[in-house]
């Protein structure tokens, strides 16, 4: 789904929000001056009463973006046009007059005002990524459309510059393997326990508050601070699934919606990666195939069998000890648990620039592995230190917070220890990992039911047969469950996240399309990968 603080592009941030992670009937009837209720059949009923009306009714203070000298986000959204504001939303919507939290938000105004359609809120996917800093991208890779938008970010709730929430983790991901031992099994049960009870220990407080189904909320709050009847929505990943939260929540305010890479919301868990070994298999044997062309360049072996055979020698001596790459400050040790995630944190694009990355980081894991010195690129550190040291606690505090808060899980390690046999031998590398157990295991229960689907939603579902994080069989199910929907298939990618991200203009071109016009394909279609 997501994960993690995002710079540069929002390609990168979805690349990275999705490499580790990865809706009930309910209606706010308030348009500003009305009293706002949520109503949910299956127990999720949240009851606001007239005390929601200043939220909707609040002035936006409209201001520079940047914070200080050396706030790049800030400067580029200037640049860029963009003004911001915080837009004050409760803690808890069933007590409207207690505890707030301000909800950080960019707004590119449209340019075209005769052909405006309205305000678009997105959300590139984690949970628990970024969106603020991101308008003068979407603006972009909407084209001429983007002019007739308001184009609105927001960091969601204990995101970025919304209250972040901070664990104080050692980590910055609790993606992990369950690696090759129950002895390496029982370290992360242990570790994923110690997150839990980090979280329960610093934030305990608001932990109940941090939830998909809230966010929405804030959503609608945003979309009456504009001043807006309807707003459109477009999502990547994660942002898929909470813009069907958003849609089942608030049925009337929505107008334009493009959902890509979607999850199926019956499926939605803490536990996502469970079930999408094989899309993840393919990728890697994608990827396997395109390295034994260059071995002359990495190394890793001149057939698909060798380059396996390089991967597997990688992991059985992480296991006996770990590997150690990396000069200086950033030098790390990587075991078992941690080697099958870099390895999937590589298997989600298969663009040229993203295969030599992978390339690149499996030849330092295999020098090291031979006991030879190492050295990282930039790229590679970073990676390690936002996913293995506490840098990236904030990111991975959030992220198992929305999903521990969303969705309960089983509790008993023994299921887990369970489900990663089982899968071991059909599925060696990624088994042990999209089995493992995580921190929501040791959550308290979430206070709401998860989303369920009850209002048909005409949206633009945009999938990719090989998405290796969130599998095509997913956009396939939410089409299934939204019938006034159309699905926009790109035929022949391991990519997740297609839209603005990939280039392909098969693509990006339908769904500008939509968003000029507000109206979807008759039926559904299919794009190629270009060159295919």
């Amino acid at each position: 789904m997501h994960q993690g603080d995002h710079v540069t592009t929002i390609s990168a941030a979805v690349r990275r929000a999705s490499a580790v992670g990865l809706a009930l009937t309910a209606c706010f009837t308030a348009l500003p001056g009305a009293t706002a209720t949520a109503a949910g059949r299956d127990g999720g009923a949240v009851t606001a009463r007239a005390g929601l009306d200043r939220y909707y009714h609040q002035r936006l203070d409209w201001r520079s973006c940047v914070l200080g000298p050396d706030d790049a986000t800030g400067h580029d959204l200037e640049k860029a046009g963009a003004r911001c504001a915080d837009v004050t939303v409760p803690l808890d919507y069933t007590r409207p007059r207690g505890r707030t939290l301000k909800v950080a938000i960019s707004r590119i105004a449209a340019t075209d005002d005769r052909h405006r359609v309205g305000s678009l809120l997105f959300n590139p996917g984690g949970p628990g990524g970024p969106g603020l800093g991101y308008s003068p991208l979407v603006r972009q890779v909407m084209k001429e459309t983007g002019a007739r938008y308001d184009v609105i970010g927001f960091d969601p709730r204990f995101v970025g510059r919304s209250a972040p929430l901070d664990c104080g983790w050692p980590v910055g991901s609790s993606v992990l393997s369950a690696g090759l031992s129950r002895a390496s099994f029982e370290r992360q049960v242990a570790l994923q326990k110690g997150l839990a009870d980090k979280c329960r220990a610093t934030n305990a407080s608001v932990l109940p508050y941090v939830t998909t189904r809230n966010t929405a909320r804030d959503m609608d709050v945003i979309r009456g601070a504009l001043g807006e009847r309807k707003v459109s929505y477009l999502g990547w990943s994660y942002g898929t699934y909470l813009g069907t939260a958003f849609t089942q929540m608030f049925p009337g305010r929505y107008d334009r919606v493009v959902l890509d890479g979607a999850l199926d919301p019956r499926r939605y868990n803490p536990r996502l990666m469970r079930g999408v070994e094989r899309e993840n298999e393919q990728a890697l044997a994608d990827w396997v195939a395109w390295a034994a062309k260059r071995h002359s360049v990495y190394g890793l072996g001149r057939t698909r069998g060798e380059v396996l055979a390089t991967i597997n020698r990688v992991v059985a001596a992480s296991a006996r000890h770990p590997l150690t790459v990396g000069t200086g400050a950033d030098t790390f040790r990587l075991d078992d648990t941690q080697v099958p995630f870099v390895v999937f944190s590589g298997t989600a694009d298969d663009t040229d620039e993203a295969r030599a990355a992978a390339c690149e980081q499996m030849s330092v894991l295999a020098r090291a592995a031979a006991g030879r010195p190492t050295r990282l690129s930039p790229q590679f550190a970073a990676m390690l230190r936002g996913a293995l040291t506490d840098e990236g606690s904030r990111n991975g505090s959030v992220q198992s917070a929305i999903l521990c808060g969303d969705v309960s899980v089983p509790r008993d390690p023994e299921r887990y220890w369970r489900d990663i046999e089982r899968s071991r031998a059909a599925h060696s590398l990624f088994g042990p990992l999209t089995n493992n157990i995580g921190p929501c295991a040791f959550w308290d229960r979430p206070r709401e039911k998860p989303t369920q689907v009850r209002h048909d939603t005409p949206a633009l579902i945009v999938a990719a047969t090989g998405d290796p994080r969130t599998p095509y069989t997913g956009s396939v199910a939410l089409h299934s469950l939204l019938p006034n929907s159309r699905l926009l298939t790109l035929k022949g990618a391991n990519r997740h996240a297609i839209y603005g991200q990939y280039g392909n203009a098969c693509v990006d071109d339908a769904v500008n399309r939509y968003l000029a016009t507000g109206k979807l394909p008759a039926r559904d279609r299919t794009c190629l990968k270009q060159g295919h």
